[in-house]
Parts: structure tokens; sequence; C-alpha cells
């Protein structure tokens, strides 16, 4: 029983990883060609292409990672590699986080109609707001890169007291278990930024529904759809964020030898779902992305029936 759910869980964490590359390098590829025609894009055309090539490098490094701890498990315990894996995954994931949450702060200037004076100042310099979060945002970045690098010296530390491999493995599951912990709580902020849009965004076509109703006009205005556009968009990212966060912080909880055993296996796939599922949210959420995807499949139809015929 055991092994057909090994092999279930196996094949789930194969699909998501095609899904998470496939899906964020057709985001990619649309996106920058149609720059590259019209030598011009949008602020959330640039987001989105940022986000998926930060998607394809977060993918493939978790699945890079699975890949050579179930192949060569030693190896992940060398120092240099500890360094380089764990280094570039909080830079892959931290980027990966704050590029969705500047899409939510984004589809929130654009989309929310209120009347606070901070609120329409923000609103006409969004572009400046984006590129502020961002940059407000390698603060954090660097603070959590050297909490890591604490982590590590202090595991290299125990290692040269306990020579044993098995006491090596033990000191690695916790070091495993703190870095976790610490990215965990490393992404509770774009969370809470995410979070606190969604809300407005809430209250914004609350306002905006009671004064439709006010004035006897039809609900269904072009406001009303993109309000409800928008919050299915951010709504959809933060429970996926939030199946991304229970992942890494139960993972982070479970006294278990990692890639061992199966409940750790659910981990992983429930946590490849954040970056996988979203773009596939995110290419269905936008018509020019949607169009273009359902263009290449009818002509990829095109081409399998030709080939067979």
């Amino acid at each position: 029983m055991s092994d057909i759910l090994w092999c279930l869980l196996l094949t789930i964490l194969g699909v998501e990883f095609i899904i998470g590359i496939f899906g964020n390098l057709f985001m990619a590829v649309v996106n920058i060609m149609d720059w590259v025609k019209r030598r011009k894009i949008s602020l959330m055309d640039l987001i989105l292409t940022a986000l998926a090539i930060s998607r394809i490098g977060f993918v493939g490094s978790l699945f890079t990672a699975f890949l050579i701890f179930i192949m060569y498990p030693a190896l992940m315990m060398n120092e240099e590699m500890m360094n380089i894996s764990n280094i570039s995954w909080t830079m892959i994931n931290h980027f990966s986080i704050w590029l969705a949450t500047c899409l939510s702060i984004f589809y929130f200037l654009k989309i929310a109609n209120l009347s606070n004076s901070l609120f329409l100042y923000l609103k006409w310099r969004v572009k400046n707001v984006v590129s502020g979060t961002l940059l407000l945002s390698l603060p954090i970045l660097c603070i959590n890169i050297i909490v890591i690098n604490m982590n590590i010296a202090v595991w290299i530390d125990e290692c040269k007291t306990n020579m044993s491999f098995n006491s090596v493995s033990n000191d690695y599951v916790q070091f495993f278990k703190i870095s976790l912990l610490t990215n965990t709580i490393f992404t509770l902020i774009p969370f809470t930024v995410s979070l606190i849009t969604f809300l407005l965004l809430i209250f914004s076509l609350w306002k905006h529904l009671r004064n439709m109703q006010h004035s006897a006009q039809d609900s269904q205005d072009v406001s009303t759809t993109a309000h409800i556009k928008a919050l299915h968009t951010v709504v959809t990212f933060l429970l996926l964020y939030t199946i991304f966060f229970l992942s890494l912080a139960l993972q982070s909880w479970k006294n278990e030898v990692l890639y061992k055993n199966l409940i750790h296996l659910c981990y992983e796939a429930a946590g490849l779902i954040f970056p996988s599922g979203h773009s596939c949210v995110l290419i269905l959420g936008n018509t020019r992305l949607r169009q273009t995807f359902l263009s290449a499949m009818c002509w990829l139809r095109c081409r399998l029936k030709m080939l067979n015929s």
C-alpha cells in the first residue's frame, strides 16, 4: 500500500513540476514576444513576466534539491552545497512571493475605488509603489540570508563536535527545520500585505455596490466585473499561498527523516501546488494569455491529427 502511495505522490510531484515549468515558461515567452513585437510592455505584463521567470527558478530548484537528496543525500550536507542551495532557494522564494504580492497591490490600486487621499496619491503612482515595494523587500531578504547563514555556521560547528554520521544527519534535520521555520516567518510579511489588499478590495466592492443601489443602476457594470475578477485572482493566490505556508510550517514542525516518508512527500506535493497552480490561474484570468493558450492548443491538436492521418 505504501509503495502505491509513494508512486502516486511521485506522479503528482512530476505533474506539478511539468505544469509549473511549462505554465510559467508559456507566460514568460508570450509576454516577452509581445514586448519585442510592440517594443513596449505594460506594468502588469512586466510583473507577470518577472513572476513567471522567478517561478521557473523556484520549481526547478525545489525539484533539483529533491532529486539530489533522494539520489545523493550526503551531497546536501556539504558546507558549500548547503550555502549555495539555501541562499539560492531563499532568494528565488523571496522574489517569487514578493512579485505575487506586487501583483495583488497592482490589482488593488488599479481597480479599487476609494476616496481616501493617501489611496488616490498611491493610485496615480502605481509604478512607483510596485518598484518601492520590491526595493523595500530587499532589506528583508538580506536579513533572511543573514539568519540562514548564521544557522549554517551553527550547524557546521555542531558537525565538527559530533563527527558520527547519525549525529550529523540528526543535526541536519534540525538545521533543515530551523531554516524552513525562518523562511516561513519571513513569508508572513508579504502574505499579510496581500491579505490587506484583498480585504480593501472587498471593502471597495461593497462601497461600489452600495452606491450603485442608491443610484438604482445595474450592479453588473464594468467596475463590478473588474472588482470580482481581481478578487478571484487574489483570493486564489491567498488560498494557494496558505497551502504553501502550511506545508512549510508543518515540515519545520514535523520531526522526521527528510524525504524518506510519505508524510513529507505529501508536504512537498502541497507546497508545489502554489507555484504550479497559480500560473494556471494567471493564464486563465488574463484574456490575452488565455486566448493565446487556446490558440496554441488548437494548433497542436491540428498538428497531431495531421501526423496521425
